[in-house]
């Protein structure tokens, strides 16, 4: 039997301390015993990205990505956009691309060196800051998989990025035609009346965490102003 191996820690900035363990050459990302993201459940991230583009317009899309995570919906992503797209992925924590680019290599593959790609360390809200402000081109896409999503585990900070003032301001660094979507490990349908309370039409969609219809049930949300 395999046993999980230690392999790094991260403190995220104003929060809780993140570690990486192995388990033979899966790997995964776990919070004191909360087990966040592994590379044996990655379906749900993937068709955040799917479902996203499946509803997006634009010949030449500029989306924005919150959170690498372990890359898997920026790997989805780039697997279906064409030449001429454009993704920023805006990611916290550092050691999350250290990590990306050491002991999980071998499930990152070439997509840190994308043409398309633009790596922020940053808070993901300061490019939604600046596109609702007009200081970068507006988005047609947000997606967020940041945390556990709005009901959060890892930084109390983040629950600012669901909040009403964020909500409106992601409709504003939005192009016409623009897609939120928002990843969460748990249905809340006090966050669905939010989204709609500040002016979004909103699908919910159920999305299995494994693409055999098994593993935890977790939730997408797509919103629209």
């Amino acid at each position: 039997m395999l046993e999980r191996k230690l392999i790094d820690s991260a403190e995220v900035p104003g929060g809780a301390t993140l570690e990486l363990i192995a388990h033979g050459r899966d790997h995964m990302i776990t919070l004191e015993r909360n087990e966040l993201m592994s590379t044996r459940m990655q379906y749900s991230e993937e068709q955040l990205a799917e479902l996203t583009i499946d509803r997006m317009t634009a010949p030449k899309p500029n989306m924005l990505i919150g959170g690498y995570g372990m890359g898997f919906t920026l790997r989805a992503a780039l697997a279906r956009l064409g030449p001429d797209a454009r993704v920023v992925v805006a990611e916290l924590v550092p050691k999350i691309i250290e990590w990306a680019q050491g002991p999980m290599a071998h499930h990152t593959g070439d997509c840190l060196a994308d043409p398309r790609l633009s790596l922020e360390i940053t808070d993901v809200a300061d490019p939604i800051g600046e596109a609702a402000d007009g200081m970068r081109p507006q988005f047609d896409a947000i997606l967020l998989d940041v945390d556990n999503g709005p009901d959060g585990l890892v930084r109390e900070e983040n629950d600012k990025l669901y909040s009403p003032r964020m909500l409106r301001q992601m409709g504003e660094a939005m192009a016409p035609g623009g897609v939120l979507s928002i990843w969460s490990a748990a249905q809340d349908p006090r966050f669905t009346r939010r989204l709609e309370k500040n002016g979004f039409d909103v699908e919910v969609r159920e999305v299995r965490a494994r693409p055999n219809n098994k593993g935890p049930r977790h939730t997408i949300w797509f919103a629209r102003v």
